[in-house]
């Protein structure tokens, strides 16, 4: 998200405006229950409808919307036809072959790409894009899927990737580059662009379903929702960029408007592009277990019906293979990137790319020995492993062993620190918070920072989340600081350490793209459902993030800066906590700014497991086919990421001001 200026100047004494802000925050939560009794539940009667507007709006699209002749619902209808070729053909290729009829009646005409087909594509590709050790990796990724027996799954999977991102990469390109030309469209995609990225995708999932119906064209227009955002920011970021003695030499070789764009400025922003790319890959990866709620099928189904028997070991096998799908197109991805525009222009067709023929060969070659021999058709059973035996007597064995253990640490934590904290936060003002958050914004980023804060709490307030809203900010908060309290430390000590951070980046870029279902289970099997266990998942998914930006703003710490405080006798201590951590401290914050992030992303994930928050709200609504409710909830997700996302940018900015940093965008 775009950060925000620190002000020039601020008040001379912050610390009275604050000191008088708090007190009356106080004597409105001592004394103000029996005086002002709207300031602590705001009146239903002045409440917004804005569920029962919404859930009104989406049913007047679906029976009366048209523009002329044509309905509204014959134009999705339409859009879902468009979507559904280009899959049905590409699931034909990977998954089901070619089939005559429909449902359990359909005959298979021809089978699919032989699994060492798809196998040696990818291989083929990994090589082509970066040599004999990237070809290695996407082998073993593969591999991993097919041992393991996920490879069909796999492949109804990666059908829906196929489509999902040339679709989101086309239209998130196309939005920022409308954007990058029409100033008035950038602003006004910013918040557009904002809500698609904090709202939960949980909560749009009915308008989707009531619009385009069940099934895999639902769940890749959700995908679309979900991963479009960062290749339009990227874009726009992008072009912007692309340094001015570009476009004077494209207007001295007299380029047109159209030249210009598609000829100098596009190819100069190709590899930031690329990385919008391997973002929409990664989202669209992310998306595919909330995509299976809905129809998509795949690896997602998988983890979905595993966490609903509680199987940790199918589940976290499911997740590997998400998770090595994700490794390999994202290696992939990065290493187009990386490659030439030269090496990728050269010659004819064939001569640009000579793997063509290579690759068209490994697909005749393996079909025909497909024929052959069945089992480079389909996987054979008997080659398969699981350890979905072991990892349930895993938690079998903990569970036996460590109940009144675990047990006392969770009743412990619970009734020492989650309740108190809970009780305390419900209890408060909502127009003293309000207030607060307004006043936040005003002293860190000027009256329109504080406008915005003060302005989605109230909307919070006056739709009637506010109840769920404290309780979704308590546990996110609590699990927010726990994390950050485990990844810092764990940042400063591998930091500087190039093996042992190696060791970590790896773990973390695992555990990031492992699904969030999958920390659900152990930890329900653990500890049962209830607050104390969507914490435990939370932390342990939002960790990650602490890990990274805490390293990133120590490595960027000036090496010069550190040499000096060890010429002027600095201890290692002293280095640490005086110079490194101080200057690393905007990055800290904005890793505690995806932390939060990370934290409420998670929070409507494990409504699955009892929490009684907004996002139980969202999960309900999709349950019960309920789109007012579930997007009034998920705006409030949407308000509460916003403001976090703005204070904390705006407190980065300010310290990136006193420590002469200079602003980042």
């Amino acid at each position: 998200m775009t950060a925000l200026s620190a002000p020039e100047t601020l008040s001379p004494r912050p610390s009275l405006i604050w000191g008088a802000a708090l007190s009356l925050a106080a004597i409105l939560w001592l004394w103000g229950q029996t005086v002002a009794p709207f300031a602590f539940e705001y009146p239903k009667a002045w409440q917004i409808p804005a569920a029962r507007w919404i859930g009104g709006a989406i049913d007047w699209l679906v029976k009366d919307a048209a523009i002329g002749p044509i309905a509204f619902s014959d134009v999705t209808r339409f859009v879902a036809t468009l979507i559904e070729q280009p899959y049905s053909a590409v699931l034909s290729i990977l998954s089901t072959g070619l089939l005559s009829g429909e449902g359990s009646s359909a005959v298979q005409l021809w089978p699919p790409l032989p699994w060492i087909a798809v196998l040696g594509l990818f291989a083929l590709l990994g090589f082509y894009a970066g040599g004999a050790s990237l070809a290695l990796t996407t082998v073993i990724c593969m591999g991993f899927i097919a041992v393991f027996g996920q490879w069909q799954s796999a492949m109804d999977t990666l059908a829906s990737i196929i489509v999902a991102v040339p679709l989101a990469v086309a239209g998130g390109f196309a939005l920022g580059l409308a954007a990058w030309k029409t100033p008035w469209l950038d602003r006004a995609l910013k918040p557009v662009l904002d809500l698609m990225q904090t709202m939960p995708v949980f909560a749009y999932l009915v308008p989707i379903l009531i619009l385009f119906g069940f099934g895999p064209t639902s769940a890749i227009v959700a995908t679309l929702i979900f991963a479009m955002p960062p290749m339009t920011r990227i874009t726009t970021l992008a072009l912007h960029r692309v340094p001015d003695e570009v476009h004077d030499l494209g207007r001295m070789v007299g380029c047109t408007p159209r030249q210009m764009t598609w000829r100098v400025l596009v190819p100069s922003a190709r590899e930031p592009l690329m990385v919008g790319v391997n973002q929409v890959i990664m989202q669209s990866l992310n998306m595919v277990i909330i995509a299976s709620m809905i129809g998509a099928g795949g690896l997602g189904f998988v983890v979905l019906n595993a966490l609903r028997r509680l199987d940790f070991g199918t589940g976290l096998e499911a997740g590997l293979a998400i998770v090595a799908l994700a490794i390999t197109l994202d290696r992939v991805s990065q290493a187009l990137a990386r490659r030439s525009r030269a090496e990728l222009r050269q010659g004819n067709l064939i001569q640009r790319h000579p793997f063509i023929a290579v690759a068209l060969s490994i697909i005749l070659l393996s079909v025909l020995l497909a024929r052959l021999f069945p089992a480079l058709q389909t996987y054979p059973d008997a080659a398969r492993l699981s350890t979905s035996a072991f990892w349930a007597a895993a938690v079998e064995w903990i569970n036996i062993t460590f109940f009144d253990t675990l047990e006392a640490i969770k009743n412990a934590i619970l009734l020492g620190l989650l309740i108190p904290v809970k009780r305390f936060m419900l209890s408060l003002p909502w127009v003293a918070v309000v207030a607060l958050l307004g006043l936040a914004g005003w002293r860190l980023g000027g009256w329109r920072l504080g406008a915005l804060c003060a302005s989605l709490s109230f909307l919070i307030a006056a739709t009637g989340q506010w109840e769920k809203a404290m309780i979704t900010v308590y546990l996110c908060g609590i699990a927010s600081l726990i994390a950050m309290a485990i990844g810092v430390p764990i940042g400063i000590a591998v930091a500087n350490r190039d093996r042992a951070w190696t060791i970590t980046r790896a773990v973390i870029d695992t555990l990031q793209t492992l699904p969030s279902f999958v920390y659900l289970m152990p930890v329900v099997m653990l500890f049962r459902v209830g607050d104390f266990t969507a914490l435990i998942a939370v932390v342990a998914y939002a960790v990650v993030a602490s890990i990274r930006y805490t390293v990133l703003g120590l490595q960027g710490v000036d090496p010069r800066l550190i040499e000096a405080g060890r010429a002027m006798g600095c201890t290692d201590r002293q280095i640490l906590t005086r110079i490194r951590l101080r200057l690393a401290l905007p990055e800290i914050l904005l890793g505690l700014n995806q932390t939060i992030m990370f934290a409420l992303s998670m929070l409507v994930i494990t409504a699955l497991v009892g929490t009684r928050d907004l996002g139980q709200d969202v999960y309900m609504a999709l349950t019960k086919a309920n789109p007012g409710n579930g997007l009034v909830a998920g705006l409030a997700i949407a308000f509460i990421a916003i403001i976090a996302d703005r204070l904390i940018h705006a407190a980065a900015e300010t310290q990136r001001a006193k420590l002469g940093l200079g602003q980042q965008t």
